[in-house]
C-alpha cells in the first residue's frame, strides 16, 4: 500500500493501518448494534495508525471478554483471510494435505492453525529454524525450510499437496504448483516475495489444477455475508479456546516505522501490533 502496488490503495495522503481494536466513543444516528463503551475490532482498510478513527459501523465486531486489544488488533484479516480461503474458496476437506507457504507470517500461521483445525495434514514452508518452530507450534505436521530444502521434492516426498496456500508468490509458487496432486487447488493470497507469478495455463491442464484468488477485503464490497459468517465462526472458535493468535512484536506508536520495516524485511512471525498512547 505504501508503494501503491496493493490491490486497494487510497488516494494519498492517507493514514496506514489496516485494522484496529479499541473502544467505541460515539455512534452514528442509525447504529443500533453498538453502544458507547463497547470493545470492538474494525477492519477499516486504512486509517488505523491513529489515536481515533471514524469507521463504518458494519465493519465493527464486538470482542469476547477474554480477547485482549493486542490479539484483537491483528485478528480479523489474518484469521479471516485464511478461513475464507480454506473453507469458502478451496473447500478444504478433512484428510487432505495442505501446503502453507510463508507459514510463519501473519496469515501463514493462521492458515496452519485453521488447516489443522479443519482436519488437514499441514506442511509448513518457511525460512529458517525459528520460523519453522513457530509453524510447528501452530500445529504443522511437516516442516520444509525454504532456505535449504527443495520445496517441490520435499512436498512430493510427503505425497504432494491437495491445497496450496500461497502468500509468497515468485519461485515458491512455481515449486508448489509442480508438487500438486491431481485436482489440487492453489490459493493466491499475496506476493510477499515481490514477484507476481505468471501462470502458464497449459500447466494447469496436466493435473486439472485450479488457481483461486482470494482478497478478503473484496468480499465486503460484493458479498459481505461471507465475511460476517466467517468472523462469527472464528470468534466462536477463539471463545472456545481453539485459536491462539500469535503476535511477534508490540511496539509503541512512536516506533510505528520500525513495525513497517519488520514487514518489509519479513522479520516478523505472526502479527505486528502498534499500541496507541494511553
Amino acid at each position: 500500500m505504501v508503494k501503491g502496488t496493493y490491490q486497494e490503495t487510497p488516494e494519498p495522503p492517507f493514514t496506514l493501518g489496516l485494522e484496529v481494536a479499541g473502544t467505541v466513543t460515539a455512534t452514528g444516528p442509525d447504529v443500533d448494534h453498538l453502544a458507547v463503551g463497547d470493545r470492538v475490532a474494525v477492519y477499516g482498510g486504512h486509517g488505523g495508525l491513529a489515536e481515533e478513527g471514524v469507521f463504518d459501523a458494519i465493519r465493527a465486531v464486538r470482542l469476547p471478554d477474554a480477547m485482549t486489544a493486542v490479539e484483537a488488533a491483528g485478528f480479523q484479516i489474518a484469521y479471516g483471510t485464511s478461513h475464507v480461503a480454506l473453507d469458502h474458496r478451496a473447500r478444504l476437506q478433512p484428510g487432505e494435505t495442505l501446503l502453507v507457504l510463508g507459514a510463519a507470517g501473519g496469515v501463514g500461521l493462521t492458515a496452519v492453525e485453521i488447516g489443522k483445525r479443519m482436519g488437514a495434514t499441514v506442511i509448513a514452508c518457511a525460512r529458517g529454524a525459528d520460523k519453522l518452530e513457530a509453524a510447528r507450534a501452530a500445529g504443522a505436521d511437516h516442516l520444509v525450510d525454504a532456505e535449504t530444502d527443495d520445496i517441490r521434492e520435499s512436498v512430493k516426498a510427503l505425497g504432494g499437496a491437495d491445497v496450496v496456500y500461497d502468500p509468497v508468490g515468485g519461485d515458491q509458487f512455481t515449486a508448489a504448483l509442480r508438487a500438486c496432486k491431481p485436482e489440487a487447488r492453489i490459493l493466491a493470497i499475496g506476493f510477499a516475495s515481490g514477484e507476481v507469478p505468471q501462470i502458464k495455463a497449459n500447466h494447469l491442464l496436466v493435473k486439472n489444477v485450479s488457481v483461486l484468488g482470494l482478497y478478503w477485503g473484496g468480499y465486503l464490497a460484493f458479498r459481505p455475508q461471507v465475511v460476517t459468517d466467517s468472523l462469527a465462526t472464528l470468534i466462536g472458535w477463539y471463545a472456545d479456546g481453539k485459536l491462539h493468535p500469535h503476535v511477534s512484536h508490540v511496539l509503541p506508536f512512536e516506533r510505528a516505522d520500525e513495525g513497517l520495516e519488520l514487514l518489509r524485511t519479513r522479520q516478523a512471525t505472526g502479527k505486528v501490533v502498534i499500541e496507541m498512547p494511553s
